[in-house]
């Protein structure tokens, strides 16, 4: 399973989601989804803007553990 910590990393660089929703333009609704875990793909245009945005890399915002 890939989990998203992209409620974290938004925390470490003090960023709104109305802050980053308008930087990587996506609706507040899908970065939402994204946030809360519950999207089924995301574009890899979106990672890199999302990336851009927080200033980080994927390995910052994603994480793979394995299902039981």
């Amino acid at each position: 399973m890939i989990i998203l910590h992209l409620d974290v990393m938004m925390a470490k660089r003090k960023m709104s989601l109305n802050e980053l929703s308008s930087k990587v333009g996506i609706t507040l609704a899908n970065l939402s989804i994204l946030k809360n875990n519950k999207a089924k793909a995301i574009r890899f245009s979106t990672l890199e803007a999302i990336c851009e945005a927080l200033d980080c890399s994927i390995a910052d915002i994603m994480e793979y553990v394995p299902e039981k």
